[in-house]
């Protein structure tokens, strides 16, 4: 008689096998999805997985873009190379669209990323999108920790966390309403760290504003902003050449650097194993500006 020890996933290689699962069981039950692809990491990972359940096929979605005219230009100009390399149909929806035709106001602060909603709302009604990719996990902020992988939006995209569905095992109920549509987070399991290292083991393709370089910041609110035309620096802050990293992509006035001298994916792995503040608690200024900032938006129909 012979034994043979049961097959087990790696921890990297069950995260990874759960969200091919997810996009093929959105595949088979949506008829109009889209992915929300920014150029950050897990946008980009979010991406290559989506490339690795359908293949050798293409991806059967397209991908879209809230631009806030803030961006930093190595994010965008790394979307736009990946978008052709792989021959995939963008969706821009741009803020300052909005702003030229009063729609939408400037803020005080100067920061544009509480602006996204309204073009990401009005963009997925007019494309009648059913179902939209984002890239958020729970580990990063406290509403998104109590998010389901299938998260219902209501005829204007909003998010009541009481209507949230119990999801046994990896079973997802995609039922919605006319109007209503179903954001699908694929990376709900996954950690910073998880992405990190996932990264490393595929050898996924970054912009160079992840890894460490010198650039021109000043301190707002203990956080290192880029100095530029948006958001500052004002009177009385300083602007000084640092060697930093950003652990997260948003909006330029509002997403902060790291000091970090991380410059390779190894050392990046390393330097988030040891930290021990998440990655928005450290660098995203739009999530100071209450306790509940992020379910406040999500419930009007932010990511």
């Amino acid at each position: 008689m012979t034994t043979t020890e049961a097959f087990k996933l790696s921890h990297l290689d069950a995260l990874e096998s759960e969200a091919v699962h997810i996009f093929r069981e959105v595949a088979g039950e949506f008829e109009r999805p889209v992915i929300l692809f920014s150029g950050g990491k897990d946008s980009i990972v979010m991406l290559h997985l989506a490339l690795k359940a359908f293949a050798p096929a293409p991806v059967p979605f397209s991908l879209l873009h809230v631009d806030t005219g803030h961006n930093f230009p190595e994010v965008l100009e790394y979307r736009d190379r990946v978008v052709a390399a792989h021959g995939l149909r963008l969706h821009v929806a741009s803020v300052q669209d909005y702003i030229d035709r009063g729609v939408l106001r400037e803020r005080p602060d100067g920061t544009r990323n509480p602006l996204q909603t309204v073009p990401l709302t009005e963009r997925i009604q007019s494309e009648k999108f059913d179902a939209v990719f984002g890239g958020g996990r729970r580990d990063e902020e406290k509403a998104r920790a109590k998010e389901r992988v299938f998260s219902l939006r209501d005829e204007f995209s909003q998010w009541d966390p009481r209507r949230q569905r119990p999801e046994l095992w990896n079973l997802y109920n995609g039922r919605h309403a006319p109007g209503e549509h179903v954001r699908v987070f694929p990376l709900s399991n996954w950690t910073e760290l998880d992405v990190w290292q996932y990264i490393a083991r595929e050898g996924i393709d970054l912009p160079q504003i992840y890894f460490a370089h010198y650039r021109e910041v000043f301190d707002r609110g203990g956080m290192w902003l880029t100095a530029g035309e948006w958001g500052g620096p004002k009177a009385r802050e300083t602007v000084e050449k640092r060697q930093v990293r950003y652990r997260t992509v948003g909006d330029m006035s509002c997403t902060g650097a790291v000091d970090s001298d991380a410059a390779t994916l190894e050392q990046v792995v390393a330097e988030i194993a040891a930290s021990r503040v998440t990655e928005r608690g450290a660098t995203r200024a739009d999530d100071k500006m209450s306790e509940a900032a992020m379910e406040d938006r999500k419930r009007e129909g932010y990511f």
